[in-house]
């Protein structure tokens, strides 16, 4: 039995209409998982299930949650110490004490190369930092992320699947698995 952390892209149904976290953990548990629990209300998704390969977790879940909340939603999961590992290898940890929403990574499916934060330079317009990290993109921003060219520019078409979560999100997923 291992432990898994599961990050929805969105939650967002339609207009006015989001995922109710109680839904999310229902469908998990229909899936078979055990366990499932929900840190606030954007798309984060525990739970323990027997040793299975993430690219097979990813593919039910996707597919479950297309099934239940009639959308597809891309969902990157990951073993609990993978989450860990990310979790303690922040090239930002003291801009993210200072202020956790503000240092944010990048979950991918399939990993970065290291060459990435070049080719974003030029969208760094408010000193933004960025890092790759063990295939995540960690960024740092000195204002309010959604205020940032940057952000607009890490899309889907240029990095492939992934989602961001800030520093807070990430510590807080850490300390559910440690619990």
């Amino acid at each position: 039995m291992k432990s898994y952390v599961a990050l929805l892209y969105s939650i967002v149904l339609g207009e006015g209409r989001r995922v109710v976290m109680g839904d999310l953990r229902a469908m998990a548990e229909r899936l078979g998982h055990r366990s499932p629990r929900t840190l606030v209300a954007t798309g984060n998704l525990l739970f323990d299930a027997d040793n299975a390969a993430v690219n097979d977790l990813e593919a039910a879940l996707e597919n479950a949650f297309a099934e239940t909340f009639g959308r597809h939603v891309d969902i990157i999961v990951r073993p609990g110490v993978d989450w860990l590992r990310l979790a303690a290898t922040n090239p930002f940890h003291t801009e993210g004490e200072e202020d956790g929403t503000r240092v944010h990574v990048r979950v991918m499916r399939q990993p970065l190369s290291g060459t990435v934060p070049a080719d974003f330079e030029r969208y760094c317009t408010a000193g933004e930092r960025l890092a790759v990290v063990d295939g995540d993109l960690w960024v740092h921003f000195t204002g309010q992320a959604s205020e940032s060219k940057l952000l607009g520019a890490l899309t889907k078409k240029r990095l492939g699947v992934g989602t961001f979560r800030n520093w807070n999100t990430v510590k807080g997923l850490a300390a559910l698995l440690g619990s």
